[in-house]
């Protein structure tokens, strides 16, 4: 008799999980009929950042607004643009932001030349710093001793 109510009460707990996960299941998202179509899309939503997420791809984002916009791009691959008519009206659209690789240009030059520049200032000072300690006279230095901090102290 235990081991049947053991029995009847996993069955139960099982098929709650089962009906709390059908909850959370949602439509699968819209594909294009053509699968060449719906891989030229997915390869143009990977170059394209998602306006809402920011740090994503619209291909990876679940956001409304990047499924909205792969169903545009999918639309328009379907009319017969090509990537880069796509990218290019989305760059109007949106500004270059919207490329997860803006091109070079006045405007977005501190976004190509400012990494390098700022790690070639950070190992400057590094070896500055190094070389003035590697001059510097063994007493310019602190002896290691303990602080009155670091020391036990006697209960009273």
């Amino acid at each position: 008799m235990a081991d049947l109510l053991r029995w009847t009460r996993r069955l139960a707990a099982a098929l709650a999980c089962a009906a709390g996960l059908a909850a959370f299941a949602a439509e699968a998202p819209p594909v294009a009929d053509d699968p060449v179509v719906e891989a030229r899309m997915i390869k143009l939503a990977e170059e394209l950042r998602c306006l809402v997420c920011q740090n994503e791809t619209i291909a990876a984002s679940h956001a409304d607004l990047a499924v909205d916009l792969r169903q545009q791009m999918r639309e328009m691959l379907q009319r017969g643009m090509d990537e880069d008519q796509i990218r290019a009206y989305m760059t109007a659209r949106y500004g270059d932001f919207v490329l997860y690789k803006p091109p070079f240009k006045p405007t977005t030059a501190l976004l190509w030349v400012g990494p390098p520049v700022l790690l070639a200032i950070a190992l400057l000072a590094l070896f500055i710093t190094l070389r003035r300690r590697q001059r510097a006279s063994p007493d310019a230095f602190d002896p290691d001793t303990p602080d009155d901090d670091d020391e036990p102290r006697l209960p009273r």
